[in-house]
């Protein structure tokens, strides 16, 4: 059987791809990340069993011309770039674990918070410019901290912030209350937090109900000394309208580690002086390459293993 590793990053880190030719003989790699359009992956997976897959956008139209594709290994957490119901419906069995990049987003997360409180961001760039302006913002401390979505993620940032003390409002689908009393945090609705955080952070995965669900309004009703946070998905804050509240002073700032286009083409945006942006590192530790990478070997190998179990029981 043949095995494709869409994923470059995967493909690049030599330590997973010796693991998985342990399990696997026939490996192909995408190490100069060539996979640029729909066309170029469906003549990388027409003939392959099984496939890793890292941020890339699988469809029903490539399934339909995968035919002997049988399983899709996740790279990663986020499920968005995959059609899981034309994958159930095709017979392509999903191979995923969630949390595996958990304590890597989790401590960027962190890091954001600290810069943007502190304003790291902006007097580290006013003294490369030769400009020495002391301004050491405010303490993380205390602060009130709106966090949207409760996965693994969210959960860990709450651990990490622990030893600041602050006040957790989490906006959530469902609310469990054992929980809640478990992290020590409170539910809220997405008004409250608005209304009332020093920082919000966004963990949520893009769907129909979370594009532009921060924009123009959300940006006018924050405090002006209020900070914005996404290490999720491009397109769940609205650029534009971020882009004009950073300008106008409607927020303090923000800080992006993911965009509506990767890589980021608006320039304007990412020049602002209170705008921190990173391109999409958050889950790309050293740990957590590892980690996820192995997650998708294991669910490869036990897919398949099973099903060679299966064929020889019959």
């Amino acid at each position: 059987m043949t095995i494709a590793v869409i994923s470059p990053l995967f493909s690049r880190s030599q330590i997973l791809v010796d693991e998985l030719k342990t399990h696997f003989l026939n490996v192909k790699l995408n190490e100069a990340n060539t996979l640029k359009t729909k066309e170029a992956i469906i003549s990388y997976l027409q003939n392959v069993d099984g496939a890793i897959v890292g941020l890339e956008k699988i469809d029903d139209e490539i399934l339909a011309q995968c035919p002997k594709l049988k399983i899709l290994s996740r790279y990663g957490v986020g499920l968005d770039n995959l059609d899981v119901e034309a994958m159930k419906k095709r017979g392509v069995a999903l191979g995923w674990s969630g949390g595996t990049n958990s304590n890597s987003v989790a401590e960027v997360t962190l890091s954001f918070m600290l810069s943007l409180a502190r304003n790291l961001h902006i007097a580290t760039t006013l003294l490369k410019n030769g400009i020495w302006k002391v301004n050491g913002g405010s303490e993380l401390r205390g602060k009130t901290i709106g966090l949207f979505g409760f996965g693994h993620i969210s959960k860990r940032l709450i651990e990490l912030l622990k030893p600041f003390e602050c006040k957790i409002l989490v906006n959530n689908r469902t609310q469990n209350e054992t929980e809640a009393q478990k992290y020590g945090i409170e539910f809220a609705t997405k008004e409250q937090i608005v209304l009332s955080a020093d920082i919000i952070s966004i963990h949520l995965p893009l769907a129909d109900e979370t594009r532009n669900l921060f924009s123009t309004k959300e940006f006018e009703m924050m405090k002006k000394s209020a900070f914005i946070i996404n290490t999720a998905r491009g397109n769940i804050i609205n650029e534009e309208a971020l882009k004009v509240a950073l300008k106008n002073g409607d927020i303090a700032g923000a800080a992006l580690e993911a965009f509506a286009t990767e890589p980021v083409e608006d320039k304007e945006l990412i020049a602002l002086p209170n705008l921190i942006g990173t391109p999409h590192l958050g889950g790309n530790s050293t740990e957590s390459i590892l980690a996820m990478g192995r997650s998708s070997i294991e669910h490869l190998r036990a897919y398949f293993d099973k099903r060679t179990k299966d064929i020889k029981v019959k």
